[in-house]
């Protein structure tokens, strides 16, 4: 990758990817090696996600990874075993469960879609190293530096990263439907919620707030002032002086 591909873009092509994924998944397969070398870009911009070759059926249940352990899993891994770089290439975008040889669902998928997507906005591989088991053990232990997004990157598809790549799949993102709707919500600037105001550090000034507020607090003020001295007029005054 030559450089970060632009937010609007990044966000375009990721709700396709997100697209991709859900059609996959509705129909119970899982493709368990999302990487970009599997996401080809047409000349249209569409975007197509391919080789599901690891691809296995999912009926609702967590499926263990048998044999040897997740690496044997990987076609990549299987069918390319001399080539060093693929070899890593498949590694960094396996999720947690995947690394350890553990159970696996279209949660592996959603944690691969936010690798990837993280890629596309800085140009950099969010888990490397020099060894299959250097890679492996980042995915396991590092936590993303989420420092390195881009600061123009809406504060939704910031908390959308942080779902999908939480490690334990239990409170990561359930569902890459969700991650469409809200990249598409971004892409739209639908995404400017209070919460997401506050996160992103943006607030109103208080100086606006107050020019809104400030006429009517003097008028209040003011009534309040004329009422007292309308009360302390009716009050009787003191008895008179006796010699």
């Amino acid at each position: 990758m030559r450089g970060p591909i632009r937010v609007d873009e990044a966000l375009e092509l990721a709700k396709q990817i997100a697209e991709a994924l859900e059609e996959a998944h509705e129909h119970g397969i899982v493709h368990r090696d999302l990487k970009p070398a599997n996401v080809k870009v047409t000349p249209d911009g569409k975007v197509k996600v391919l080789d599901f070759g690891l691809a296995k059926a999912w009926s609702g249940e967590s499926h263990p990874v048998s044999g040897s352990g997740a690496l044997s899993q990987s076609p990549t891994l299987a069918h390319t075993g001399t080539a060093a770089g693929l070899i890593l290439g498949a590694a960094a975008y396996m999720s947690p469960e995947q690394a350890r040889g553990k159970a696996v669902d279209k949660r592996a998928d959603i944690w691969a879609f936010g690798v990837v997507l993280f890629e596309m906005l800085t140009a950099e591989r969010l888990f490397d190293g020099e060894t299959v088991t250097d890679v492996l053990a980042a995915v396991v232990t590092r936590e993303p530096d989420y420092a390195r997004l881009p600061a123009a990157l809406p504060p939704a598809v910031r908390q959308l990263l942080q779902r999908c790549l939480r490690k334990d799949p239990k409170r990561r993102l359930r569902d890459i439907g969700e991650a469409r709707v809200s990249l598409d919500e971004a892409a739209k600037g639908g995404d400017a919620d209070v919460s997401s105001v506050v996160q992103a550090g943006t607030h109103v000034r208080p100086a606006a707030a107050w020019r809104r507020v400030l006429p009517w607090a003097v008028a209040a003020f003011a009534l309040a002032l004329a009422g007292l001295g309308q009360w302390r007029a009716a009050q009787p005054g003191p008895p008179p002086m006796r010699k």
